[in-house]
Protein backbone atom coordinates (compact mmCIF):
# COMPACT_ATOMS: atom_id res chain seq x y z
CA UNK A 1 0.00 0.00 0.00
CA UNK A 2 1.28 3.39 -0.73
CA UNK A 3 0.31 7.00 0.76
CA UNK A 4 -1.21 9.71 -1.20
CA UNK A 5 -1.58 13.17 -1.27
CA UNK A 6 -2.86 14.09 -4.47
CA UNK A 7 -6.06 15.92 -5.81
CA UNK A 8 -7.63 13.03 -7.29
CA UNK A 9 -7.91 10.84 -4.00
CA UNK A 10 -10.54 9.41 -3.02
CA UNK A 11 -12.20 8.06 0.40
CA UNK A 12 -14.16 5.46 1.94
CA UNK A 13 -15.84 5.02 5.10
CA UNK A 14 -16.06 1.84 6.74
CA UNK A 15 -17.77 0.24 9.49
CA UNK A 16 -15.90 -0.51 12.70
CA UNK A 17 -17.62 -2.48 15.38
CA UNK A 18 -15.91 -2.23 19.03
CA UNK A 19 -15.43 -5.04 21.28
CA UNK A 20 -16.46 -3.04 24.19
CA UNK A 21 -19.94 -2.59 22.24
CA UNK A 22 -22.78 -5.03 24.32
CA UNK A 23 -23.46 -8.38 21.90
CA UNK A 24 -27.12 -6.80 21.68
CA UNK A 25 -26.29 -3.65 20.04
CA UNK A 26 -23.25 -5.88 17.86
CA UNK A 27 -25.77 -8.26 17.05
CA UNK A 28 -28.50 -5.11 16.00
CA UNK A 29 -25.75 -4.08 14.17
CA UNK A 30 -24.99 -7.24 12.13
CA UNK A 31 -28.69 -7.40 11.54
CA UNK A 32 -29.11 -4.28 10.30
CA UNK A 33 -26.12 -4.09 7.88
CA UNK A 34 -27.82 -7.82 6.74
CA UNK A 35 -30.89 -6.17 5.75
CA UNK A 36 -28.77 -3.83 3.76
CA UNK A 37 -27.38 -6.38 1.72
CA UNK A 38 -30.06 -8.29 1.22
CA UNK A 39 -31.59 -4.99 -0.42
CA UNK A 40 -28.87 -4.58 -2.13
CA UNK A 41 -28.61 -8.22 -3.66
CA UNK A 42 -32.54 -7.32 -4.82
CA UNK A 43 -31.77 -4.28 -6.56
CA UNK A 44 -29.37 -6.53 -8.17
CA UNK A 45 -31.08 -8.97 -9.25
CA UNK A 46 -34.13 -7.03 -10.67
CA UNK A 47 -31.60 -4.42 -12.65
CA UNK A 48 -29.67 -7.42 -13.93
CA UNK A 49 -32.77 -9.25 -15.19
CA UNK A 50 -35.39 -6.47 -16.17
CA UNK A 51 -33.48 -3.54 -17.10
CA UNK A 52 -34.01 -2.16 -20.75
CA UNK A 53 -30.61 -3.54 -22.52
CA UNK A 54 -28.73 -6.50 -21.05
CA UNK A 55 -26.09 -5.34 -18.65
CA UNK A 56 -23.10 -7.57 -16.86
CA UNK A 57 -22.82 -8.34 -13.70
CA UNK A 58 -19.15 -6.71 -13.66
CA UNK A 59 -20.46 -3.31 -14.88
CA UNK A 60 -23.32 -3.10 -12.55
CA UNK A 61 -21.18 -4.42 -9.31
CA UNK A 62 -17.86 -1.68 -10.47
CA UNK A 63 -20.84 1.10 -10.73
CA UNK A 64 -22.44 0.13 -7.52
CA UNK A 65 -18.82 0.99 -5.75
CA UNK A 66 -17.74 3.73 -7.46
CA UNK A 67 -21.57 5.44 -6.54
CA UNK A 68 -21.20 4.22 -2.69
CA UNK A 69 -17.44 5.95 -2.94
CA UNK A 70 -18.52 8.99 -4.84
CA UNK A 71 -21.24 9.77 -2.45
CA UNK A 72 -18.51 10.61 0.48
CA UNK A 73 -16.50 13.05 -0.79
CA UNK A 74 -16.07 15.19 -4.53
CA UNK A 75 -12.28 12.77 -4.93
CA UNK A 76 -14.05 9.58 -4.77
CA UNK A 77 -13.33 6.25 -6.84
CA UNK A 78 -12.96 3.05 -7.78
CA UNK A 79 -9.98 2.14 -10.19
CA UNK A 80 -10.71 -0.79 -11.92
CA UNK A 81 -7.43 -2.86 -13.45
CA UNK A 82 -6.69 -0.74 -16.52
CA UNK A 83 -7.27 2.78 -13.99
CA UNK A 84 -4.77 0.99 -11.56
CA UNK A 85 -2.43 0.31 -13.73
CA UNK A 86 -1.90 3.30 -15.14
CA UNK A 87 -2.27 5.49 -11.72
CA UNK A 88 0.74 3.49 -11.19
CA UNK A 89 2.35 4.61 -14.08
CA UNK A 90 1.96 7.99 -13.73
CA UNK A 91 3.49 8.45 -10.13
CA UNK A 92 6.81 6.65 -11.89
CA UNK A 93 6.19 10.16 -14.00
CA UNK A 94 5.59 8.76 -17.43
CA UNK A 95 1.91 8.51 -19.08
CA UNK A 96 -0.57 9.24 -21.82
CA UNK A 97 -3.22 12.26 -22.18
CA UNK A 98 -3.45 15.83 -22.21
CA UNK A 99 -1.58 16.66 -18.89
CA UNK A 100 -3.96 18.14 -16.20
CA UNK A 101 -4.78 17.18 -12.95
CA UNK A 102 -8.29 17.10 -12.07
CA UNK A 103 -11.28 16.77 -9.58
CA UNK A 104 -15.15 17.12 -9.86
CA UNK A 105 -16.98 20.08 -9.19
CA UNK A 106 -20.72 20.17 -9.13
CA UNK A 107 -20.90 17.51 -11.88
CA UNK A 108 -17.97 19.09 -14.03
CA UNK A 109 -14.46 18.17 -14.54
CA UNK A 110 -11.87 20.84 -12.32
CA UNK A 111 -8.33 21.44 -13.52
CA UNK A 112 -6.46 21.41 -10.72
CA UNK A 113 -3.71 22.40 -12.44
CA UNK A 114 -1.93 21.84 -15.69
CA UNK A 115 1.17 20.12 -16.09
CA UNK A 116 4.08 21.81 -17.30
CA UNK A 117 5.49 21.21 -21.34
CA UNK A 118 2.27 19.32 -22.00
CA UNK A 119 -0.26 19.52 -24.39
CA UNK A 120 -2.88 21.36 -22.00
CA UNK A 121 -0.19 23.59 -20.24
CA UNK A 122 0.06 24.83 -23.71
CA UNK A 123 -3.28 25.07 -24.96
CA UNK A 124 -3.75 27.55 -22.19
CA UNK A 125 -5.90 25.25 -19.53
CA UNK A 126 -5.51 27.16 -16.49
CA UNK A 127 -6.10 26.22 -12.69
CA UNK A 128 -10.07 26.48 -11.70
CA UNK A 129 -11.04 25.75 -15.10
CA UNK A 130 -14.73 23.94 -15.78
CA UNK A 131 -14.48 21.15 -18.43
CA UNK A 132 -18.43 21.37 -19.36
CA UNK A 133 -18.01 19.24 -22.71
CA UNK A 134 -15.82 16.84 -24.31
CA UNK A 135 -15.92 16.58 -27.83
CA UNK A 136 -19.79 18.06 -28.01
CA UNK A 137 -20.51 15.86 -25.31
CA UNK A 138 -21.69 16.71 -21.98
CA UNK A 139 -19.48 16.24 -18.83
CA UNK A 140 -22.70 15.42 -16.25
CA UNK A 141 -23.26 12.38 -15.93
CA UNK A 142 -20.19 10.81 -15.80
CA UNK A 143 -17.93 9.86 -13.05
CA UNK A 144 -14.43 11.60 -12.51
CA UNK A 145 -12.41 8.62 -13.71
CA UNK A 146 -14.78 7.85 -17.05
CA UNK A 147 -14.18 11.47 -17.84
CA UNK A 148 -10.46 11.02 -17.47
CA UNK A 149 -10.95 7.70 -19.67
CA UNK A 150 -12.81 9.98 -22.15
CA UNK A 151 -10.24 12.60 -22.38
CA UNK A 152 -6.87 9.88 -22.78
CA UNK A 153 -6.57 8.27 -26.05
CA UNK A 154 -4.19 7.12 -28.85
CA UNK A 155 -1.21 10.02 -28.92
CA UNK A 156 -1.68 12.46 -32.09
CA UNK A 157 -5.70 11.98 -31.53
CA UNK A 158 -7.80 15.12 -30.85
CA UNK A 159 -10.01 16.12 -28.08
CA UNK A 160 -12.39 19.59 -27.64
CA UNK A 161 -13.03 20.82 -24.77
CA UNK A 162 -15.52 22.97 -23.63
CA UNK A 163 -14.23 25.34 -20.66
CA UNK A 164 -15.79 27.46 -18.52
CA UNK A 165 -13.49 29.96 -17.20
CA UNK A 166 -14.33 32.62 -14.43
CA UNK A 167 -15.61 36.09 -16.11
CA UNK A 168 -15.06 34.65 -19.70
CA UNK A 169 -17.35 33.14 -22.18
CA UNK A 170 -16.89 29.19 -22.35
CA UNK A 171 -14.06 28.20 -24.42
CA UNK A 172 -13.59 25.62 -27.12
CA UNK A 173 -9.92 24.10 -26.99
CA UNK A 174 -8.73 21.74 -28.77
CA UNK A 175 -6.22 19.82 -27.64
CA UNK A 176 -3.74 16.98 -29.20
CA UNK A 177 -3.07 13.85 -27.01
CA UNK A 178 0.77 13.26 -26.52
CA UNK A 179 2.83 11.26 -23.86
CA UNK A 180 3.19 13.06 -21.19
CA UNK A 181 6.63 12.42 -19.39
CA UNK A 182 6.73 14.31 -16.11
CA UNK A 183 10.28 16.05 -15.12
CA UNK A 184 9.59 16.32 -11.14
CA UNK A 185 12.25 18.92 -10.43
CA UNK A 186 13.59 21.79 -13.03
CA UNK A 187 16.38 24.08 -11.82
CA UNK A 188 18.33 26.81 -13.27
CA UNK A 189 20.49 29.73 -12.20
CA UNK A 190 18.62 32.98 -11.88
CA UNK A 191 21.38 35.48 -12.01
CA UNK A 192 23.11 34.77 -8.48
CA UNK A 193 19.68 32.55 -6.99
CA UNK A 194 19.31 29.11 -7.60
CA UNK A 195 15.63 28.58 -8.29
CA UNK A 196 13.80 24.96 -8.09
CA UNK A 197 10.60 24.11 -10.32
CA UNK A 198 8.52 21.21 -8.68
CA UNK A 199 5.60 20.20 -10.65
CA UNK A 200 4.86 16.98 -8.50
CA UNK A 201 5.76 14.60 -6.33
CA UNK A 202 6.59 11.53 -8.19
CA UNK A 203 9.16 8.39 -6.98
CA UNK A 204 11.72 11.21 -9.11
CA UNK A 205 11.38 13.76 -6.66
CA UNK A 206 13.64 13.43 -3.68
CA UNK A 207 16.61 12.78 -6.16
CA UNK A 208 15.65 15.50 -8.48
CA UNK A 209 15.87 17.97 -5.67
CA UNK A 210 19.49 16.80 -4.30
CA UNK A 211 20.77 16.54 -7.59
CA UNK A 212 19.54 20.08 -8.83
CA UNK A 213 20.71 22.03 -5.23
CA UNK A 214 24.13 20.52 -5.83
CA UNK A 215 24.40 21.55 -9.63
CA UNK A 216 23.01 25.28 -8.61
CA UNK A 217 25.72 25.58 -5.93
CA UNK A 218 28.36 24.39 -8.10
CA UNK A 219 27.34 26.42 -11.37
CA UNK A 220 27.02 29.70 -9.24
CA UNK A 221 29.27 29.09 -6.46
CA UNK A 222 30.08 31.11 -3.60
CA UNK A 223 28.19 34.46 -4.68
CA UNK A 224 24.63 31.94 -4.35
CA UNK A 225 22.34 34.06 -2.24
CA UNK A 226 19.69 32.00 -1.83
CA UNK A 227 16.89 29.58 -3.72
CA UNK A 228 13.33 30.13 -4.79
CA UNK A 229 11.27 26.71 -4.91
CA UNK A 230 8.21 27.24 -7.16
CA UNK A 231 5.05 25.05 -6.27
CA UNK A 232 2.73 27.15 -8.03
CA UNK A 233 0.07 24.39 -9.91
CA UNK A 234 1.50 21.82 -8.25
CA UNK A 235 -1.29 19.15 -7.33
CA UNK A 236 0.59 17.21 -5.17
CA UNK A 237 1.43 13.22 -5.06
CA UNK A 238 3.65 10.61 -2.75
CA UNK A 239 3.62 11.88 1.08
CA UNK A 240 7.11 10.15 1.53
CA UNK A 241 8.55 12.60 -1.57
CA UNK A 242 6.70 15.55 0.20
CA UNK A 243 8.47 14.70 3.76
CA UNK A 244 11.86 14.25 2.06
CA UNK A 245 11.96 17.53 -0.27
CA UNK A 246 10.82 19.24 3.31
CA UNK A 247 13.51 17.78 5.38
CA UNK A 248 15.99 18.75 2.41
CA UNK A 249 15.93 22.34 4.30
CA UNK A 250 15.46 21.42 7.89
CA UNK A 251 17.77 20.71 10.34
CA UNK A 252 15.49 18.97 12.73
CA UNK A 253 11.90 19.26 14.08
CA UNK A 254 8.46 17.91 13.10
CA UNK A 255 8.04 17.89 9.09
CA UNK A 256 4.36 16.81 9.28
CA UNK A 257 1.60 14.88 11.31
CA UNK A 258 -1.16 12.46 10.13
CA UNK A 259 -4.06 11.28 11.84
CA UNK A 260 -6.58 9.65 11.38
CA UNK A 261 -9.85 7.88 13.35
CA UNK A 262 -7.94 5.76 15.99
CA UNK A 263 -5.44 7.44 18.25
CA UNK A 264 -2.72 4.51 18.00
CA UNK A 265 -2.95 5.05 14.04
CA UNK A 266 -1.41 8.52 14.00
CA UNK A 267 2.09 9.20 12.68
CA UNK A 268 4.68 11.88 13.14
CA UNK A 269 7.43 12.69 10.38
CA UNK A 270 10.12 14.55 11.61
CA UNK A 271 13.92 16.39 9.76
CA UNK A 272 17.10 14.46 10.25
CA UNK A 273 20.10 16.66 10.33
CA UNK A 274 21.47 18.14 7.44
CA UNK A 275 20.05 21.34 5.38
CA UNK A 276 21.47 20.84 1.80
CA UNK A 277 20.87 25.22 1.14
CA UNK A 278 23.25 25.64 4.12
CA UNK A 279 21.12 27.72 5.97
CA UNK A 280 20.82 30.46 2.83
CA UNK A 281 17.29 32.07 2.53
CA UNK A 282 14.62 29.81 0.69
CA UNK A 283 11.20 31.70 -0.95
CA UNK A 284 8.18 29.18 -1.89
CA UNK A 285 6.03 30.31 -4.28
CA UNK A 286 2.33 28.88 -3.93
CA UNK A 287 -1.18 30.16 -5.63
CA UNK A 288 -4.24 28.26 -5.54
CA UNK A 289 -3.21 25.25 -7.87
CA UNK A 290 -0.13 24.30 -5.20
CA UNK A 291 -2.26 21.07 -3.78
CA UNK A 292 -1.59 18.43 -1.19
CA UNK A 293 2.09 17.62 -1.14
CA UNK A 294 2.48 20.95 -1.85
CA UNK A 295 0.44 22.52 0.91
CA UNK A 296 2.53 20.26 3.49
CA UNK A 297 6.34 21.28 2.12
CA UNK A 298 4.81 25.07 2.40
CA UNK A 299 3.52 24.20 5.74
CA UNK A 300 6.78 22.81 7.17
CA UNK A 301 8.96 25.58 5.70
CA UNK A 302 6.74 28.00 6.81
CA UNK A 303 5.94 26.94 10.71
CA UNK A 304 9.52 26.48 10.95
CA UNK A 305 10.50 29.84 9.59
CA UNK A 306 12.87 28.48 7.19
CA UNK A 307 11.23 30.00 4.34
CA UNK A 308 9.05 32.97 3.09
CA UNK A 309 5.66 31.98 1.57
CA UNK A 310 4.82 33.65 -1.35
CA UNK A 311 2.30 33.94 -3.74
CA UNK A 312 -1.74 33.40 -3.23
CA UNK A 313 -3.25 31.06 -1.04
CA UNK A 314 -3.09 27.38 -1.56
CA UNK A 315 -5.44 24.44 -2.77
CA UNK A 316 -6.69 23.25 0.88
CA UNK A 317 -6.12 19.77 0.36
CA UNK A 318 -5.47 18.43 3.80
CA UNK A 319 -6.15 14.87 3.40
CA UNK A 320 -3.93 11.34 3.12
CA UNK A 321 -4.88 8.47 0.77
CA UNK A 322 -3.76 5.28 0.95
CA UNK A 323 -4.08 2.63 -2.20
CA UNK A 324 -5.70 -0.41 -1.42
CA UNK A 325 -5.38 -3.30 -4.17
CA UNK A 326 -8.77 -5.22 -4.40
CA UNK A 327 -6.91 -8.38 -5.99
CA UNK A 328 -7.29 -9.00 -9.94
CA UNK A 329 -10.20 -6.32 -9.35
CA UNK A 330 -7.87 -3.26 -9.36
CA UNK A 331 -8.15 -0.98 -6.45
CA UNK A 332 -9.41 2.20 -4.35
CA UNK A 333 -7.53 4.85 -3.06
CA UNK A 334 -9.06 5.57 0.66
CA UNK A 335 -8.63 8.40 2.89
CA UNK A 336 -7.72 7.55 6.03
CA UNK A 337 -6.15 10.42 7.86
CA UNK A 338 -5.75 13.99 7.67
CA UNK A 339 -2.28 15.63 7.70
CA UNK A 340 -1.50 18.53 10.22
CA UNK A 341 1.68 21.15 9.55
CA UNK A 342 4.06 21.46 12.53
CA UNK A 343 1.84 23.82 14.51
CA UNK A 344 -0.67 21.71 14.77
CA UNK A 345 -2.65 23.45 11.74
CA UNK A 346 -5.62 21.46 9.18
CA UNK A 347 -5.36 23.01 6.00
CA UNK A 348 -8.52 20.96 4.93
CA UNK A 349 -10.73 23.77 3.41
CA UNK A 350 -8.38 26.31 4.08
CA UNK A 351 -4.89 26.37 2.34
CA UNK A 352 -1.36 27.92 3.26
CA UNK A 353 -1.87 31.42 3.42
CA UNK A 354 1.40 33.26 2.36
CA UNK A 355 3.26 35.39 4.44
CA UNK A 356 3.56 38.45 1.51
CA UNK A 357 0.54 38.20 -0.75
CA UNK A 358 1.51 38.33 -4.32
CA UNK A 359 -0.76 38.20 -7.31
CA UNK A 360 0.38 37.32 -10.75
CA UNK A 361 0.74 40.33 -12.52
CA UNK A 362 1.72 42.32 -15.72
CA UNK A 363 4.30 45.45 -15.17
CA UNK A 364 4.08 47.98 -17.69
CA UNK A 365 6.98 50.80 -17.54
CA UNK A 366 5.65 54.49 -17.02
CA UNK A 367 5.81 56.37 -20.07
CA UNK A 368 7.22 60.01 -18.89
CA UNK A 369 8.08 62.85 -21.46
CA UNK A 370 11.68 64.17 -22.64
CA UNK A 371 13.86 65.08 -19.75
CA UNK A 372 16.90 67.34 -20.05
CA UNK A 373 20.18 65.90 -19.03
CA UNK A 374 23.45 66.98 -18.49
CA UNK A 375 24.88 65.32 -22.02
CA UNK A 376 22.20 67.62 -23.20
CA UNK A 377 23.71 70.70 -22.17
CA UNK A 378 25.93 72.33 -24.91
CA UNK A 379 29.61 71.82 -24.38
CA UNK A 380 28.97 69.32 -20.95
CA UNK A 381 31.79 67.60 -20.07
CA UNK A 382 32.33 63.98 -21.55
CA UNK A 383 32.12 61.25 -18.86
CA UNK A 384 35.12 58.99 -18.41
CA UNK A 385 33.35 56.08 -20.08
CA UNK A 386 32.28 57.74 -23.26
CA UNK A 387 35.73 59.44 -23.71
CA UNK A 388 37.88 56.03 -23.20
CA UNK A 389 35.22 54.74 -26.10
CA UNK A 390 36.05 57.48 -28.39
CA UNK A 391 39.45 56.85 -28.47
CA UNK A 392 38.72 52.89 -28.95
CA UNK A 393 40.10 52.55 -32.45
CA UNK A 394 37.35 51.25 -34.97
CA UNK A 395 33.92 51.43 -35.02
CA UNK A 396 32.11 48.13 -33.42
CA UNK A 397 30.31 46.07 -36.34
CA UNK A 398 26.85 46.13 -36.26
CA UNK A 399 27.03 42.64 -38.33
CA UNK A 400 26.80 39.26 -36.01
CA UNK A 401 30.25 37.73 -35.28
CA UNK A 402 30.80 34.59 -37.24
CA UNK A 403 29.86 32.18 -35.09
CA UNK A 404 28.01 33.63 -32.61
CA UNK A 405 25.51 32.02 -30.75
CA UNK A 406 21.68 33.16 -31.44
CA UNK A 407 19.79 34.43 -28.61
CA UNK A 408 17.38 32.12 -26.91
CA UNK A 409 13.61 33.56 -26.65
CA UNK A 410 12.94 35.28 -23.80
CA UNK A 411 10.85 33.39 -21.25
CA UNK A 412 7.45 35.13 -20.71
CA UNK A 413 7.45 37.80 -17.50
CA UNK A 414 6.71 36.56 -14.38
CA UNK A 415 6.32 39.29 -11.86
CA UNK A 416 5.60 37.00 -8.87
CA UNK A 417 8.95 34.70 -9.28
CA UNK A 418 10.97 38.62 -9.93
CA UNK A 419 9.41 39.47 -6.39
CA UNK A 420 10.76 36.12 -4.63
CA UNK A 421 14.36 37.03 -6.14
CA UNK A 422 14.51 40.02 -4.98
CA UNK A 423 13.24 39.36 -1.51
CA UNK A 424 15.94 36.40 -2.17
CA UNK A 425 18.75 39.35 -2.35
CA UNK A 426 17.17 41.80 0.32
CA UNK A 427 17.46 39.31 2.86
CA UNK A 428 20.96 37.58 1.59
CA UNK A 429 21.78 41.78 1.76
CA UNK A 430 20.54 41.93 5.16
CA UNK A 431 22.13 39.01 6.75
CA UNK A 432 25.64 40.42 5.20
CA UNK A 433 25.26 43.77 6.79
CA UNK A 434 24.40 42.41 10.01
CA UNK A 435 27.83 40.21 10.36
CA UNK A 436 29.50 43.43 8.89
Amino acid sequence: MRNFVSTTAVALATVVFLSVAPASAAKTDKSEIYRLLELFGDVFERVRADYVEETSEEELVEAAIQGMLQSLDPHSSYLNKKTFKDMRVQTKGEFGGLGIEVTMEGGYVKVVSPIDDTPAFRAGIEPGDLITHLDGKPVQGLTLSEAVEKMRGKVGTDIVLTVRRKDVQPLTITITRDKIRIRSVRARAEGDVGYLRITNFSEQTKSGVAKSITKLREEIGDDIRGFVLDLRNNPGGLLDQAVSVSDAFLERGEIVSTRGREADNAQRFHARPGDLASGLPVVVLINGGSASASEIVAGALQDHKRAIIVGTRSFGKGSVQTIIPLGASGAMKLTTQRYYTPSGRSIQAKGIDPDIVIEQSKVEPLRSGPRRKESDLRRSLKGEEEKAKEEASGAASDEKKEGEAEKKPERPFDYQLVRALDLIRGISLYRSQAVN
